[in-house]
């Protein structure tokens, strides 16, 4: 494994990888699985919008990933126009907010706009391999994250399976590297997501985690989405809106296992978990080299 990318370039950031940066999710849909999706109700989209990204940010955000098609098992896909007419606006109305912009959409009309409109990311599920998508992005400095998915949406978690979950994603994010070194694409763009729970059952999900660091491809970041999802409700038995501490379970795992992204809806509570998890790693990073002083220290003052 090459050594780890000390940055990742996302459009007007440079963003440092020295800890788990934590992306807030803001789903402008109204049938996002975790039951946040700002259209809920009938609200304006772009205030809902901007509510919701603005308490994301507040609470500590690196990352805005904006989301105006659900992407939960079983929807259907969203309209482009439908789609376009959710984001754009909200997105236009956060570009100055000094934080950046992430899409996740895998139309590349999507993309294009997205950019136009100032995104500084593009959080694709589908790995940029929709007809176009390499060509929409490959001349910006967006940063990009790719995912790797078994079917689509729709049908994704319909009989998931593999013959080795590790090494299929792995082979399949590494396809996707190249294809993207291709086109001409830095690596300093790239970040990677193996994609808990699209496409995996919960035997494949709990294998991903616990071989997470074989997904480490050329040194590039790694991004893990796991907040409130199925797999957690299968573990603890909780229902979507009660699985924040296995989630956060999730994340201090991810963190310890070398994840640079975290991609939840409770960034507050999220930072302060890694903010922990933080200052013990920073505690047993300096206790060698405490005891090594005092060794010497203490040795010579004996020996005197």
């Amino acid at each position: 494994m090459n050594r780890p990318a000390r940055f990742l370039r996302c459009g007007r950031f440079r963003l440092s990888l020295e800890r788990p940066l934590i992306m807030g999710i803001v789903n402008i849909t109204p049938d996002s699985f975790s039951g946040d999706g700002v259209l809920t109700g009938g609200r304006d989209c772009v205030a809902a919008s901007l509510e919701r990204a603005r308490a994301q940010r507040e609470a500590g955000a690196d990352i805005l990933d904006l989301g105006a098609e659900s992407t939960r098992p079983g929807s259907e896909p969203t309209a482009l126009e439908e789609e376009l007419d959710r984001l754009i606006p909200a997105l236009e109305a956060m570009r100055d907010w000094n934080v950046p912009l992430s899409v996740d959409t895998c139309k590349p009309e999507v993309m294009q706009a997205a950019l136009d409109a100032g995104a500084d990311m593009v959080n694709d599920i589908n790995a940029l391999r929709s007809p176009g998508a390499l060509e929409a992005v490959m001349k910006s400095d967006c940063g990009l994250c790719l995912m790797h998915m078994q079917g689509e949406p729709r049908n994704m978690q319909q009989n998931p399976t593999y013959d080795d979950v590790v090494g299929e994603v792995r082979d399949f994010l590494a396809e996707r590297i190249r294809a993207c070194r291709t086109a001409g694409i830095a690596d300093e763009r790239l970040a990677l997501d193996p994609g808990f729970g699209f496409g995996k059952n919960l035997e494949h999900n709990l294998e991903l985690f616990a071989r997470l660091p074989e997904l480490f491809l050329d040194g590039l970041p790694l991004l893990i989405g796991a907040c409130r999802k199925r797999m957690l409700g299968e573990i603890t038995g909780r229902p979507v809106d009660e699985r924040l501490a296995a989630t956060l379970a999730t994340t201090v795992i991810a963190a310890e296992k070398g994840a640079k992204i975290i991609r939840v809806h409770d960034v507050g509570v999220t930072r302060d978990a890694l903010a922990v998890w933080t200052a013990i790693k920073n505690a047993e990073r300096a206790r060698p080299m405490r005891g090594r002083h005092h060794e010497r220290t203490g040795g010579g003052k004996f020996h005197r």
